[in-house]
């Protein structure tokens, strides 16, 4: 008869976030606590702070072992800004170059219309 009162496996004594545990019978019988790693936050991206799609949810020392690809997308500012993001900074600086062009081209046309 396998008795009810279970140990922490660790040190650590207490109950805290970072030791949960979950109750599991193993082949011989007896109950034993198995330890729960914590759960991972997917990255949010740096402008709006939504969640990036296409990157798993791990914990930060787990992205250094999985690979390159995994941990990013294939476009500018990848694995940093989300798609919408991206396309408001491209737009926002093709605007401000195309207003750049016109001020030039409306201060040509100062000076020619000064001179005569």
């Amino acid at each position: 008869m396998p008795s009810n009162r279970l140990t922490y496996r660790r040190r650590q004594p207490y109950n805290t976030k970072s030791n949960k545990v979950r109750v599991t019978r193993t082949p011989g019988g007896e109950l034993r606590y198995l330890h729960i790693k914590k759960r991972g936050t997917a990255p949010k991206c740096g402008d709006c702070g939504n969640k990036l799609s296409g990157i798993p949810a791990l914990r930060p020392r787990e992205y250094a072992t999985i690979s390159r690809p995994k941990k990013t997308v294939q476009r500018a500012y990848g694995g940093s800004r989300c798609a919408n993001c991206v396309k408001d900074r491209v737009t926002r600086a093709f605007l401000i170059e195309e207003q750049k062009i016109v001020k030039k081209v409306m201060k040509e046309a100062e000076k020619k219309g000064g001179k005569r």
